[in-house]
């Protein structure tokens, strides 16, 4: 930690807001300048330009801005008590059945959460068709080429401790069922493979489709399978085995726990060196042990499933077509939209200058004393995409500024694995904000409901409007920020119909109190 701080030490002074302004006016010039000390040098984009600020009237307006003590005090604290809590944990949907009517194969695609909920999803597959579940099977991640498996990320021994008394698991087949593996589904045709799962299939879907097959060869492996069960229309016991699953049977294996509090508690309580001293705590930032997560997901895949503009020229445009073309092989089309229209729609995700510098960030209340965790894969663009973020916030951090070598060994280049320290950390975190809707938010909204934990929730399209709006001033911007934020706090929203319970926990989950 010593030499972690003393590296960065020469980037936590002030500088103040001219400076601050250059930076955020500069770094398409002279990218090298703003690579923080101890961070790896930005990658090269061939194709990315970093653009200039697009918001330069609130820019200046932000920097000079002024928080009173009581609007930091009514930003940083807790949620009240909001009339729910989570049911019982000791309460299960049954016994488990005297004869399993055979083994269920999952074999579960997309990043960690979407995986989460397939995982979820399965086990109340294995209760309705009182089957033996396998050890779902995680597919390689076609954009971030990870191949982590279940046993990497999640407590196996925990996982099926806390399911004992609902379903039968087991951690491998029986050796008469050893050829059922993923590669004999990829090679042909399989009598024991179920295909034809539909999209939020219906309870009774899986009886009528899949016993018949466990009665035939013992065995049924169910692929596809993300997001192949209902949210609505199932029996309460299968809602809350769900929610136990997914809240409480899906612990991360302990090195993911350790390295995860052991950043949390870097933020909370950073190392008192005599330089860091110096430099942060004569200017009263340390002390309060507050944190706030920042999920910022602007990566090269995300830009490419939108059609938006995001101010890196001609050259990106094209570029990100590309990728679309090749990744996505014309899934994801080219909107008829245009930029501004599909802005107003609240269709646009906002980029870090957005998210993290005009929006919540300068908007809501937290300043440059701010102690911020940036959760995050790759930054499209680089160090340079978040130049200006990191100047203003000088007290933002990440998994590589905050952890050894050593330490990031056992997740380094594996996804899932820095995902998954990502999610331990935002969980811990005072209050979480989300600059992207996706999986990890509709994840991380669901759980700290469930915990009920401070969550920001941005309104894409009331931002969408204010940014469009080039004749705003910072007053009347923060003010429409802060007043169209007033009830995206955490607040508790009953699930609605087709809604997820994994993101919307209430009634399903959680009890009145």
């Amino acid at each position: 930690m010593l030499k972690y701080w003393n590296q960065h030490h020469s980037q936590r002074g002030g500088g103040g807001a001219l400076a601050a302004l250059v930076v955020l006016l500069l770094p398409a010039l002279w990218p090298s300048l703003f690579t923080p000390l101890g961070h790896a040098s930005p990658s090269i984009f061939s194709e990315w330009n970093a653009p200039k600020p697009r918001h330069l009237s609130l820019l200046k307006g932000a920097l000079q801005r002024g928080i009173s003590d009581e609007q930091k005090s009514e930003l940083w604290s807790p949620l009240p008590h909001q009339g729910w809590k989570p049911c019982n944990a000791d309460a299960n949907s049954g016994a488990l059945p005297e004869k399993s009517t055979g083994y269920i194969q999952v074999f579960l695609d997309g990043g960690l959460n979407q995986q989460r909920m397939g995982i979820c999803d399965a086990v109340a597959v294995a209760k309705i068709l009182n089957a033996t579940l396998v050890i779902p099977h995680l597919e390689v991640n076609p954009v971030w080429q990870d191949s982590s498996s279940f046993e990497e990320i999640y407590d196996v021994d925990h996982f099926i401790n806390v399911l004992k008394d609902e379903i039968s698991i087991v951690r491998t087949l029986p050796d008469e069922y050893s050829w059922s593996t993923r590669e004999y589904y990829a090679v042909a045709i399989r009598a024991t493979r179920i295909k034809t799962a539909p999209v939020h299939a219906s309870a009774n879907w899986y009886p009528e489709n899949v016993i018949p097959v466990l009665q035939s060869y013992g065995i049924a492996a169910i692929a596809p399978f993300s997001h192949r069960l209902a949210f609505d229309s199932l029996p309460a016991d299968i809602q809350k085995l769900r929610c136990k699953v997914n809240f409480q049977a899906l612990a991360f294996v302990p090195h993911i726990n350790a390295l995860g509090e052991a950043l949390v508690n870097r933020l909370r309580f950073p190392a008192p060196t005599e330089e860091y001293l110096q430099e942060v705590v004569d200017k009263n930032v340390r002390g309060s042990g507050k944190f706030v997560t920042l999920h910022l997901r602007f990566d090269k895949d995300m830009a490419a499933h939108s059609a938006c503009d995001f101010g890196g020229g001609k050259a990106e445009r094209l570029a990100l077509a590309k990728y679309r073309q090749v990744i996505w092989q014309g899934r994801v089309l080219n909107s008829q939209f245009t930029d501004e229209e599909l802005r107003s729609q609240g269709r646009c995700p906002l980029t870090p200058e957005e998210i993290g510098l005009l929006l919540l960030l300068a908007a809501l209340g937290f300043d440059n004393k701010t102690r911020l965790y940036l959760a995050s894969h790759k930054v499209y663009g680089g160090e340079a995409r978040i130049s200006s973020l990191r100047k203003l916030f000088p007290l933002m951090e990440d998994k590589k500024s905050l952890a050894s070598e050593e330490e990031l060994a056992k997740v380094e280049g594996k996804a899932s694995l820095l995902a998954a320290v990502d999610y331990y950390v935002s969980m811990h975190s005072d209050i979480f904000i989300s600059a992207s809707p996706g999986n990890m938010h509709n994840a991380m909204v669901g759980h700290r409901t469930y915990e009920n934990l401070k969550t920001i929730r941005p309104s894409m399209s009331l931002l969408g409007q204010l940014f469009l709006n080039k004749s705003m001033e910072w007053p009347e911007f923060q003010r429409a920020v802060q007043e169209g934020h007033k009830n995206r706090q955490g607040q508790i929203r009953l699930r609605k119909p087709k809604q997820s319970i994994y993101t919307y926990p209430a009634p399903d989950c959680m009890c009145q109190a």
